[in-house]
């Protein structure tokens, strides 16, 4: 299924003249051998950035075929200077053995066949006449190796004017052929699962992807979609793909589509570990980006959507056209497919709806909802830096933002082992912020699945009876009061209690509720109405403890703390709307008193 989609992206991308020729990719470009018409001289051309530079470096599409082993064979026109010019490679100490002196001699007699077996599939192109003479002639190994090159370094042929011999059509069908001959080497016909045709099947797939085309903080190499090299991996002891037949068309096309959604920035979100491509099989909107760049107008398309249409399965008869998107992560030179999403945009643009209706947090002091980056959320998982101000890069766990897309793009259960690390790093960091609050209101809720059930909502919730929850507004109220009668303390009771209070609420809440009492009596004397607005809300949210079965709980399960978190900070925002509210009124009548008859009602 997967090859067949990335077969049917190469199909659009080869009629919009995307695709580059079969087995080529881009290469970035050092050296240039520039042969003269008669084939007798070459020039070999320095065509690196100078150092300090701000030029790019040179890169065009050029010949490629994944190769290993210990006789890797050469590239038609480009490869490195070890095969084009018999550049041995150097040990640490800065010298070549004889060994690899006597490998990059090997290299280069293969490096030169293959460019006279092109030179002989086109008798009739000057160019190739010119190939024939400088190679036959020897003049490969009368080119002058300048100072500073490598073997790694990689050179490419030019014709006398200016032409790239790689580029040449005869070149693109004599570079194919040989991959072809190369990879079907086992002789196997068959039919192809992808295409259904009789035809030529592969050993191994032709072309690998691209090295840092999957992010990774290991070493960065070409990875293989499908590689099967020992008889354990395999079906039955089967190696390579046997078991699963493609023909060399299908095989090469699919590698160069995939290449070239990985290479494009419209197409792709590069995550810490892992990388998605999506597409779509007809032309829609950008659903992806609103992941990472929530517009307010587009997420309230979104959510208009999911009200009007909310089953997902209504979604999709509205909207029957495809959308892909795959997860690759790396596993050394293996690419591995963490995620692979095939349903219509109609159920997709149901799911990012509610995506953003589960998360929103309101924010009482812009009185707005924030609807967070995927990017930002994922970052919040991490430890906070209260010096620098900001969350530390890399500190969230590994694999957790692969996790939270993959909810997001199928609307299903936030990762399960989010609310427990959430939980222990809020009360590490002392730091509860919109995308915390985001975070739980998406581990909290019963089943996303489901449009018929609703989850926390996403501001202050009087109906609310959680104990949890009602332990995490008291709290709250608590600290409020605190910062009303000590406008200037440096440590409030959140700072010294709230982890405590979040694991065991009972004991804390009431030595708190206590301790008030003089806060509020200071209040009473120099801000009457603040006090009696505090006392009655702090009088509220105890007697709704005192009305649960068991009164305060003593200890919280991992959901009850999560429970008192989203309460204590849902407490804030409307206090911080209410203050908000207060100080746009006072500013437009001057005659408002200093002490509301009620600051945060």
């Amino acid at each position: 299924m997967l090859l067949q989609r990335l077969t049917e992206v190469a199909g659009r991308a080869e009629a919009d003249g995307e695709l580059p020729p079969a087995y080529y990719r881009p290469k970035k470009i050092q050296w240039v051998l520039r042969i003269s018409a008669d084939g007798t001289t070459a020039r070999l051309d320095d065509r690196r950035p100078a150092k300090g530079s701000k030029d790019k470096p040179l890169q065009r599409e050029a010949p490629y075929a994944y190769r290993c082993g210990t006789r890797p064979p050469p590239n038609l026109m480009v490869d490195t200077a070890q095969y084009v010019l018999a550049v041995a490679k150097t040990g640490p100490d800065g010298t070549a053995s004889e060994t690899a002196t006597q490998e990059a001699l090997r290299r280069q007699a293969e490096y030169t066949d293959l460019l006279l077996s092109w030179a002989q599939s086109a008798p009739d192109d000057p160019y190739a006449t010119s190939v024939r003479a400088f190679v036959t002639g020897g003049g490969l190994d009368r080119v002058p190796v300048p100072e500073g090159i490598t073997a790694a370094d990689t050179v490419a042929l030019m014709a006398h004017d200016g032409t790239w011999l790689h580029e040449l059509p005869t070149a693109h069908t004599a570079w194919a052929a040989t991959v072809r001959a190369r990879k079907s080497g086992s002789g196997f016909s068959g039919l192809c699962l992808v295409c259904g045709e009789h035809g030529d099947l592969l050993d191994t797939i032709p072309e690998s992807i691209k090295s840092g085309a999957i992010p990774t903080s290991g070493l960065g190499r070409d990875s293989q979609l499908v590689s099967i090299n020992a008889a354990a991996q395999g079906r039955g002891g089967s190696l390579q793909l046997v078991n699963t037949p493609v023909c060399e068309r299908c095989g090469s096309r699919a590698m160069a589509a995939l290449n070239l959604l990985l290479a494009t920035n419209t197409h792709r979100r590069r995550g810490s570990d892992a990388v998605t491509v999506w597409w779509t099989k007809e032309p829609a909107d950008d659903l992806f980006e609103s992941l990472d760049t929530p517009t307010e107008e587009h997420v309230a398309k979104l959510l208009d959507a999911l009200h009007t249409c909310p089953d997902p399965v209504a979604a999709e008869r509205l909207d029957p056209t495809a959308y892909y998107a795959l997860t690759l992560g790396l596993n050394n030179a293996r690419a591995v497919v963490s995620d692979w999403l095939d349903i219509p945009v109609g159920r997709l643009r149901n799911h990012l709806g509610a995506w953003f209706a589960h998360h929103q947090v309101y924010d009482g002091w812009e009185d707005t909802y924030r609807r967070l980056p995927l990017w930002h959320l994922a970052l919040a998982t991490g430890r906070w830096d209260a010096k620098a101000g900001r969350y530390v890069a890399r500190s969230a766990p590994k694999g957790l933002e692969a996790e939270l897309l993959h909810a997001a793009l199928t609307r299903g259960p936030a990762p399960a082992r989010l609310l427990p690390h959430l939980l222990q790093r809020i009360r590490a960091d002392r730091r509860v912020d919109h995308p915390r609050t985001a975070l739980l209101r998406l581990a909290l809720h019963p089943n996303r699945k489901d449009h018929q059930v609703t989850g926390p909502a996403p501001q202050l919730d009087g109906q609310n009876n959680e104990p949890g929850y009602l332990c995490g507004r008291a709290f709250a109220v608590l600290e409020a009061i605190q910062r009303a009668a000590l406008p200037d303390i440096n440590t409030t009771i959140g700072d010294k209690y709230f982890g405590t209070a979040m694991t065991a609420p009972a004991s804390v809440l009431t030595n708190l509720h206590a301790g008030a009492k003089g806060h509020l009596k200071r209040l009473r004397r120099d801000k009457r109405g603040t006090h009696f607005a505090l006392d009655a809300r702090l009088s509220d949210a105890f007697a709704a403890l005192a009305e649960l079965d068991k009164g305060i709980p003593t200890l919280l399960t991992t959901d009850q703390k999560a429970w008192f978190v989203l309460g204590y900070e849902q407490q804030r925002a409307a206090d911080n709307a209410a203050r908000a509210a207060h100080k746009k009124a006072q500013e437009g009548d001057d005659d408002t008193p200093d002490d509301p008859e009620d600051p945060a009602a």
